[in-house]
């Protein structure tokens, strides 16, 4: 994925100048930067860091992806979340989650090419008594079932426009 050039601006000309003098203890604060400006820590964006910091590109990724606060594809407008708590799995959560990766055409973790739906699974929401769970925009979906999940993408694909 490419990024935008405004994005990779912003990560040379306004974040990384903030941190001076550029030395590799500042890695994980601009990285924390980086994701809270744009939501995500794009490749070429790394790249910039470890050019700026004096770092290999394998040491900046290496922390990167160490660390499960980072992630690494672009959040969608519409970012979905299906529980596999232990309730959840029993009562078909997996079967939700295929749903929406066989309608969005991506896998979890992933972004659609537009931009307009990000996919995760979570560990649990903590809604057990109404499992499965899946979270739409931050709206608790409970009881859910595969089959429920077009009506919620073109309640999503609505509500934004």
């Amino acid at each position: 994925m490419t990024i935008p050039e405004e994005e990779l601006r912003l990560i040379r000309e306004e974040i990384l100048p903030g941190f001076q003098p550029p030395e590799p203890r500042f890695l994980i604060p601009v990285l924390q930067e980086i994701q809270a400006r744009l939501r995500y820590l794009p490749l070429e964006g790394l790249r910039a860091v470890s050019e700026y910091l004096g770092m290999s590109a394998a040491a900046v990724w290496g922390v990167a992806t160490f660390y499960p606060q980072f992630r690494f594809a672009p959040p969608g407008q519409n970012q979905v979340k299906v529980c596999l708590g232990t309730t959840c799995h029993i009562k078909g959560g997996e079967a939700i989650l295929e749903s929406w990766e066989r309608e969005l055409k991506i896998k979890t973790d992933e972004t659609t090419p537009d931009r307009r739906f990000s996919l995760e699974r979570v560990a649990c929401v903590g809604c057990c008594s109404l499992a499965p769970i899946m979270v739409v925009n931050d709206l608790i979906v409970g009881k859910s079932s595969p089959i429920s999940v077009k009506g919620e993408i073109l309640k999503a694909k609505t509500d934004k426009k």
